[in-house]
């Protein structure tokens, strides 16, 4: 009996796994894309948010400046201490009297010059080239006349010197072309973070068109000087007769360091502060002691507390200064020190302490307030 035989089937063979799609293979390319371009702008977006140049004619209008309203009165003004350095002329001491009138609060700051200039237009003094004429008049009889290639646009900055030593005014500052309210070191500076900081590299030209456009005027230096005291009498500061750091608590911005070689910012500033960064005198007024200089309306003499009126000064009808190669130089008075001030070096933003300036020169520690009838 024979037997069959089961007849096996071979096993089917696996499915050969199928191709991806052609379009899958193709979405790579595209996505390596995406990433490509979606890193691009990202580092488009950081750059425009940072690295782009700052405008500050772009930002927000500030709200109107806060004025003060004063009732006036008679003061003493200047200083009994009669070993002061003639030099500026802030004594004697002697009795004046000012109308009521109004004044700024705080210094006219970046973000309302911007302001000033986007309604005008306004090109500072030192954002234009200077006339061989106006060079000339700073300079001593004689001289020669400067080459035309350094007849740019710009303006004073203080630059510290790299170690201690004696160091001349005009080895601190330097000319530094393209400095200017906009970029107050220089051409690689700007207001980032400064809008809310006094403006500078204002000359006093520059500031009277300021207040013109306000509808305000700059205040006469008794004007200046009756709310600096801020109904203080005899006192040897604007808040008093503490000294700027008693305590371990500055009241105003200052040099402290070596000056002019080291300063340790020991108030937390060692340029320019933002306004308001330290309390208010008794009027309500702040940086009436140091900051940066403030332009007023008066001509610059020294002796114009000798002869001068003393019943609403306006201060003489035009200046003169002996201590200059050209004394008829156009002067006119600064007050309240500045950031570069010290009882060391220059104690002159106490509310006595007179400043002087060239109507058409500017500073990186120069700047201004203005006031108003009331």
């Amino acid at each position: 009996m024979s037997k069959k035989v089961a007849k096996r089937t071979p096993p089917a063979p696996a499915p050969t796994p199928a191709a991806p799609p052609a379009v899958g293979r193709r979405r790579w390319p595209l996505v390596l894309l995406l990433l490509w371009v979606g890193a691009f702008a990202a580092g488009a977006l950081a750059w425009w948010l940072v690295g782009r140049p700052f405008d500050p004619l772009a930002q927000a209008a500030p709200p109107p400046a806060a004025m003060v309203s004063l009732p006036g009165g008679k003061f003493r003004m200047g200083t009994p201490d009669s070993e002061r350095d003639g030099h500026f002329a802030d004594a004697p001491d002697h009795e004046a009297e000012v109308g009521p009138f109004r004044i700024d609060a705080t210094e006219v700051t970046n973000a309302h010059f911007a302001e000033f200039v986007r309604a005008t237009g306004y090109v500072t003094v030192a954002e234009q080239k200077p006339t061989l004429e106006s060079v000339r008049a700073g300079l001593p009889p004689g001289d020669p006349d400067p080459p035309d290639e350094v007849l740019v646009p710009g303006s004073l900055v203080f630059v510290p010197p790299d170690g201690p030593g004696k160091h001349r005014v005009d080895q601190r500052f330097k000319w530094v072309p393209g400095a200017c309210w906009k970029h107050p070191e220089g051409p690689d500076s700007d207001l980032r973070g400064r809008m809310d900081h006094p403006v500078v590299h204002v000359c006093w030209a520059d500031a009277d068109a300021y207040a013109k456009w306000a509808g305000k005027r700059l205040p006469t230096e008794a004007e200046w000087e009756f709310a600096a005291r801020g109904g203080l009498a005899g006192k040897a500061y604007v808040w008093g007769d503490e000294g700027p750091g008693d305590g371990g608590a500055w009241r105003c911005n200052i040099w402290q360091g070596d000056f002019p070689w080291r300063n340790t910012g020991g108030d937390g500033f060692p340029r320019t502060a933002p306004v308001k960064s330290f309390a208010p005198n008794g009027y309500g007024l702040y940086d009436m002691a140091g900051n940066v200089w403030e332009w007023c309306a008066d001509w610059y003499r020294p002796d114009t507390y000798v002869t001068g009126s003393r019943k609403d000064p306006a201060g003489p009808d035009s200046s003169f200064d002996p201590t200059e190669p050209n004394p008829t130089l156009p002067k006119r008075v600064q007050r309240g020190g500045s950031f570069l001030c010290s009882d060391g070096f220059c104690s002159r933003y106490k509310p006595y302490g007179r400043g002087k300036g060239d109507v058409f020169s500017a500073a990186s520690h120069i700047g201004f307030r203005c006031a108003a009838n009331p």
